[in-house]
């Protein structure tokens, strides 16, 4: 029996961790209560190197709590497939250089809460989200977006592309 106990112990600590968070309503809105993995910032990297995506900092590190950083911890899963989708379906080089790193806007879709990415612009990346996703107007900061067919929206913030994942893009 206590190794059972340890097993069920086990289990639940490495179990994913789950929070459910609420939406709100509205075109571009997530749904009303969504379940979301968080995940650490090594199993982000293994699966962004295991699909050919790579990632750099201004600052060269990865610490969650300095701005010039970029990390992955507390990425959402779904997240983390999204990239994996985009450079699947694009076909080009992917460079990651935002993640969960203090220093963004903050909200509950926020990089922070792990529901977003910043991409390195490409002519090829670009050439992609204009001509295969729809043009949904400017956000608030003017930054031009477009709406991916299974809901996701991608910014362009001028040297960078600012993506919202709602979901993993299809995974």
């Amino acid at each position: 029996m206590k190794l059972r106990s340890a097993l069920t112990a086990l289990t639940l600590f490495a179990a994913p961790a789950a929070v459910v968070l609420g939406g709100a309503s509205g075109a571009t809105a997530a749904p009303d209560a969504v379940a979301v993995t968080k995940i650490s910032h090594a199993t982000a990297t293994s699966m962004f190197s295991g699909s050919g995506i790579t990632w750099s900092s201004s600052g060269g590190c990865s610490d969650r709590n300095t701005p010039t950083c970029t990390s992955f911890t507390q990425l959402n899963l779904a997240t983390a497939q999204g990239a994996q989708t985009l450079k699947s379906a694009t076909g080009c080089a992917l460079n990651i250089t935002g993640g969960t790193e203090t220093g963004h806007a903050s909200g509950t879709y926020s990089h922070w809460n792990g529901y977003k990415l910043d991409y390195a612009k490409s002519t090829c990346v670009t050439n992609y989200i204009k001509n295969t996703f729809t043009y949904i107007g400017p956000r608030g900061d003017g930054a031009l977006q477009y709406k991916s067919g299974s809901g996701n929206i991608y910014a362009d913030e001028g040297n960078h592309w600012d993506v919202l994942y709602y979901n993993c893009g299809g995974c």
